[in-house]
């Protein structure tokens, strides 16, 4: 079934056009990836899509009633807002309807006939609609992503948080398409699979932008590639994506070369003089000018590129069992590691975990509670950190590069401009002589890479450096890292960018723990597979062996005390879970606690699990 169909869509902003003529139809279930440079107009054509943004050309058709969800790039929220609260800010229609009957709830306070059969008439089309389902959804997936508590404000929330909290309310509303912008930035790795997971079901319709190629490649089954003005549609994954897309520049820079040829011998005709020309063909020099413009500006090349660092010498840098902990909750736990030229580390575990902690204590912004952090006599530090630097907005992205430095050295005897280094990473020349101030959040973020960068380190801190950049400039910073002499400590989400980057892994724990792993992230996972098989296989093993099977340790003291605990408990939840769902078919109860009681339901029912499970682990010992 066609759920959506584009037809001719053009859209052209300051001049310049972000895409042109494109036209395609979308089957229910299928999952369409959109790739390109920053600013080439995925995220504007998401807005199209959904009908916040006009077209300049062309019409967009969507099936009837059918509904659509938004995830934006950035969560919007309101100051003093709560997590409960920021679910009624959506915009799908059946969260309109919760908002709707909220602020009618408020109204009927007063008493007024009219309030009160308005109230009835919304009560009647949120239950037509199931959408008091919506709110009990929103808590369920919270809690699959290990989201905050309903009732955490908004302010405190991190930035990998708050995309927990933003995904939790567009799935809650069970759309038949969803647009997603960005979906995995600030998101921990086993929260981005879970999310991979969900958007691979057959039921889900998806357009998503995103610059996660393992997501691509496991989800999509067609991409969009926006190309200066252009998309071209590739079916299939990401991997078929990308052959095609060699096959594509190839057949370009054929192309390329013959207009090239036949432009030279062109231009030599149109040098010889108006007496040479006599009686030649009067259209050439309009021949000409269209050959001009066909010639597309060749792409900056990263090969063989590196970057002048300071010269090591034989102390790197030494953890010797540095610890942190705030308040009574131990953050990073005593770790202990020498550093040697050349090392590449992927730093990997949940958010909050401690991963940052780390980078802000090696680089000396915080101190350890406990142990030393030895850093060598030429060790040169470049910090790539999460927080918004300071920058004069009133100087041009240039000016702002060349004060850092004019030029970079790479190879012997060669360098790099500061302009040139800018277009390897994404600030083409147009974007040169623009005010910082103008620059979006995102464009700013990798104008401080950039520039950290280009102070020459030998040793970088990169804390989540591939957030604000798109998949060929990641595969830039990729290139730079791998020829980079140095060491690197990079906090990364992004599992192609760590299995191309980094040799060794520190994963940390929720509990403060590091452990090192040699090998790749997919070598990593790969041990984790290996290691679940073996558990199960034990696990299997005992159970085929009854005699061999260990005895049970019994409870102790205090867990046969919480264990009547449990008991006790489990009765009172559910006599009020039976309360509860008596009150919904009850037309005696005050319509206008709807809200409340369908909240408090959703939690009971998340407290029972959470007291069955521990009184099942008891129990099994007992």
């Amino acid at each position: 079934m066609v759920i959506l169909s584009v037809e001719n869509i053009s859209k052209t902003v300051k001049d310049e056009p972000l895409f042109q003529d494109v036209t395609f139809g979308m089957q229910r279930g299928e999952k369409i990836g959109l790739v390109g440079p920053n600013g080439c107009g995925k995220s504007t054509f998401l807005r199209v899509l959904e009908g916040s943004s006009s077209t300049d050309s062309g019409t967009v058709a969507k099936a009837r009633e059918l509904s659509i969800s938004v995830l934006e790039q950035q969560p919007r929220f309101q100051s003093g807002q709560k997590v409960e609260d920021f679910l009624l800010d959506g915009d799908h229609p059946s969260i309109h309807l919760l908002r709707t009957y909220h602020a009618l709830v408020a109204e009927s306070k007063a008493h007024t006939k009219a309030s009160g059969q308005r109230l009835h008439q919304v009560m009647e089309q949120i239950e037509h609609t199931h959408a008091w389902d919506v709110q009990t959804r929103f808590a369920s997936f919270l809690g699959e992503l290990q989201g905050p508590p309903l009732d955490t404000p908004m302010e405190v929330l991190s930035g990998g948080m708050l995309k927990k909290v933003a995904i939790a309310r567009v799935l809650a509303v069970d759309a038949d398409l969803l647009l997603l912008d960005e979906p995995t930035n600030h998101l921990d790795i086993p929260t981005i699979q879970w999310l991979e997971r969900y958007l691979a079901s057959p039921a889900v319709s998806v357009v998503l932008v995103t610059h996660d190629r393992y997501l691509l490649d496991h989800v999509c089954t067609g991409i969009m590639e926006f190309d200066r003005g252009y998309v071209y549609q590739h079916p299939g994954a990401y991997t078929q994506f990308l052959q095609r897309r060699e096959e594509r520049l190839s057949s370009m820079q054929a192309e390329q070369d013959r207009l090239k040829t036949v432009l030279r011998r062109e231009l030599e005709w149109l040098a010889r003089g108006p007496k040479a020309r006599t009686g030649k063909d009067s259209g050439r020099k309009n021949r000409i000018g269209t050959m001009q413009e066909s010639l597309t500006t060749e792409q900056p090349q990263m090969a063989g590129f590196t970057s002048l660092h300071r010269r090591m010498g034989k102390k790197i840098l030494e953890l010797e069992n540095i610890g942190k902990t705030y308040g009574d909750t131990p953050v990073v736990l005593p770790f202990t590691h020498s550093f040697s030229k050349g090392e590449r580390i992927g730093l990997i575990g949940p958010n909050g975990s401690g991963k940052t902690t780390l980078l802000e204590m090696i680089a000396g912004r915080i101190e350890p509670d406990q142990g030393i952090v030895d850093v060598g006599l030429n060790t040169a530090f470049g910090y790539y950190d999460q927080l918004d630097t300071p920058m004069d907005l009133g100087m041009t992205v240039l000016e702002h590069i060349s004060e850092i430095a004019e030029e970079v050295t790479v190879a012997p005897g060669q360098t790099l401009s500061a302009a040139r280094f800018l277009e390897l990473f994404g600030f083409p020349v147009s974007f040169h002589r623009i005010s910082i101030g103008l620059l979006s959040g995102g464009e700013r973020r990798r104008l401080h890479l950039v520039g950290v960068l280009m102070q020459a380190p030998n040793f970088l801190l990169l804390d989540e450096p591939t957030n604000d950049l798109d998949i060929d400039t990641i595969r830039r910073l990729e290139e730079y890292l791998l020829d980079f002499a140095g060491c690197a400590l990079v906090v990364s989400h992004d599992r192609a960018f760590l299995d191309r980057i980094a040799d060794t892994l520190f994963v940390f724990s929720q509990d403060g723990c590091i452990e090192e792993f040699a090998g790749s992230f997919s070598d990593y996972q790969q041990a984790l597979v290996e290691e679940e098989k073996t558990t199960v296989r034990e696990v299997e093993e005992k159970k085929s062996r009854p005699s061999q099977r260990e005895k049970k340790t019994g409870l102790t003291f205090k867990e046969r005390k919480e264990l009547e605990l449990l008991v006790s408990q489990i009765d009172v939840i559910e006599g009020e879970i039976s309360a509860l769902e008596a009150s919904f078919a009850s037309r005696d109860v005050d319509p206008t606690t709807m809200a409340q009681r369908t909240q408090a339901y959703a939690a009971k029912q998340v407290l029972l699990e959470k007291n069955l499970l521990r009184w099942e682990e008891l129990a099994a010992k007992e």
